[in-house]
């Protein structure tokens, strides 16, 4: 990658981290433009890779997809933070914020699926490891039908989007770009994880939401890296 992509990844992860402070403040206008802002550069970088794949060569829907994913992502960032901002509207916004990020991850699934070789073996493991994760969950916490539902839908594609993630970047010998993007699935997963116990246990840490926030960036970033290396 070029030097200016780098400086795209410091810049975005600058205004995160500028974003994460202000909303802690809750200057909640002020944080859903800082974190829009943060979001629309990896979808930047998302672009620049995608276009670069294409102008290479590529022969594939695999760049577009991860592109279109990364905007679904941009979309979920800023409902998940509008809704402090509409507090009459929070849990309506809320649920929209989460069918963004399912969005975008079933677009994820649809990239990965074709590059699988594996995909059985990876699809197990996956709904085995979703329904651990939601056992926990709903075992631990009380949450409302509706939240349950999107709960289900939700880990599933997430969890099973970083399984396959994972057997590409095996299948492939852990080549540069399946690597980047199973770790970045890998950190998307932790924080969701991380965010549903933050959002429903019995006292919400700052702690845990930096860890969410900054996992969660991280793991965009490296995803949308990873069309770079295609």
């Amino acid at each position: 990658m070029d030097a200016y992509i780098y400086c795209l990844m410091i810049l975005g992860a600058v205004l995160q981290g500028i974003f994460i402070a202000v909303e802690h403040k809750e200057k909640y206008v002020g944080a859903v433009c800082l974190k829009g802002a943060a979001s629309v550069v990896f979808c930047v970088i998302g672009a620049i890779g995608c276009s670069l794949a294409f102008e290479g060569g590529y022969d594939g829907d695999f760049p577009r997809l991860v592109f279109i994913g990364l905007l679904f992502g941009a979309v979920g960032d800023i409902l998940l933070n509008l809704r402090w901002v509409l507090e009459k509207l929070n849990q309506k916004i809320f649920l929209s914020g989460i069918a963004a990020f399912l969005t975008g991850h079933i677009l994820y699934l649809a990239a990965l699926i074709p590059l699988s070789e594996s995909l059985l073996i990876c699809v197990i493991c996956g709904v085995v490891v979703a329904a651990i994760i939601l056992t926990i969950i709903f075992k631990t916490f009380t949450v409302k039908l509706a939240f349950k539902i999107f709960g289900i839908f939700y880990i599933g594609a997430v969890v099973l989007m970083t399984s396959i993630a994972i057997g590409n970047c095996i299948t492939s010998g852990f080549a540069t770009s399946a690597l980047l993007y199973a770790i970045g699935a890998v950190l998307f997963t932790v924080s969701d994880v991380v965010l549903i116990f933050n959002t429903f246990g019995t006292e919400s840490r700052f702690s845990l939401r930096i860890t969410n926030l900054s996992l969660y960036y991280i793991g965009q970033l490296l995803i949308a890296s990873s069309l770079f290396f295609i």
